[in-house]
Parts: C-alpha cells; structure tokens; sequence
C-alpha cells in the first residue's frame, strides 16, 4: 500500500536494525485518514471472506480494525492486556510476549462476543514475532470461531513471525512489509520478493 510506505517513509524513525517507531500516525497519535485508507484496504482483500467480526488487541490495533469494521459492517472485538472488573464471564484468555514492551501478558476476550457461528478477520499494527496474532488465533480457536485471515498494516518480514504464521497455514495480508532497518533506513519488500517470502 503506498500511501503507507510514504507515510513511514515521511513520518517513521528508525531506532534500531529492529525498532521502528511510527507513533506520529498509527500507535500514539493516530492518523484518521491513513486508517480509513487502510480500513479500506483490508474490507477490500477479505470482502469475500464472510466476515463476522474483526478481533484485535488493544490497543494499536483497535483504529485499523474499526476502519475496517466499518467497510465490512461487522463488529469490534478487542482482547484486553489488563484484567477488568467487568470482564469475567467465560473469558478466552492467551499468553502473549511483547517484543516491544518485553514483557508477557494474558490477553483476554469475552466468549459472549465470540461465538462458534463468528467468521474471523485479525487485524493487528505490527507483525514481528508474531506472538499477538498467533495469542489472537488461540483465541478464536477457543471460541470454536473460524479464522478467515489476519490483516497486519506493518510486517517487519526479517523477523520469524510472517513465516511462522504462514507455515501454521494462516493467510497473512500485510499492507507494508519491511525487509530492513539497517542503517537507520527502512527499505520495503519488492512485490516480486514479497511473493518468494
């Protein structure tokens, strides 16, 4: 999606070979148009998939997936990282460990809002280890859901978790997929390379 590589381009800092922070747009202050674009792009890419609900984890990936709720007309459903005191019947929890944040938490998510007649689509901001998104697809699995694909907006492909989440055999659509963050410059996949991978 160019409109998104221009935008990390533009608006993304590089801290490491690893990091890549774009809190300018996507996870700190939020770029509404962006979104909406990439809301599209996702409803567009899984239109005919018979999505239900769309489930992300709070809370980068909760803008992105409300987008793309909207163009789908389909519910919201976000795993929280905290416990809630409102959050206590039939939960459908997951371990999750946070590149990030280097910390593990239990995500968890209300099976009264996932159920076994729910088509899913997962949408998350970052794929790195892809710990979230396989937390998110143990979730789904538990609600006895099908899981129609996981929609990532920033693949971080010289990291494992692309791979091991498309050997699992999940579809994974990301909407910009970096090769590296070597010397403070963030270089995309090319189309022809992102078919290899």
């Amino acid at each position: 999606m160019k409109q998104l590589q221009d935008k990390i381009i533009k608006e993304g800092k590089v801290l490491s070979n690893q990091v890549l922070k774009v809190d300018s747009f996507l996870n700190h202050q939020i770029d509404a148009f962006l979104m909406k674009e990439v809301g599209k792009e996702f409803a567009y890419r899984f239109k005919n998939d018979g999505i239900t609900k769309i489930v992300t984890i709070e809370s980068s990936g909760i803008a992105p997936s409300v987008m793309a709720a909207l163009e789908l007309n389909v519910p919201v459903v976000f795993a929280r990282k905290r416990k809630s005191l409102t959050l206590t019947d039939q939960l459908l929890t997951a371990a999750v460990y946070s590149f990030t944040k280097q910390e593990e938490n239990t995500i968890a998510v209300s099976g009264e809002h996932l159920t076994s007649e729910d088509r899913v689509l997962v949408i998350d901001d970052f794929l790195a280890n892809g710990q979230a998104a396989l937390g998110l697809a143990e979730i789904v699995e538990q609600a006895g859901a099908s899981l129609a694909g996981i929609g990532i907006v920033i693949e971080k492909s010289f990291q494992e978790g692309g791979k091991i989440l498309r050997e699992k055999g999940f579809r994974v659509e990301s909407l910009a997929r970096i090769k590296s963050l070597e010397n403070h410059e963030v270089q995309f996949l090319e189309e022809t390379e992102e078919a290899a991978v």
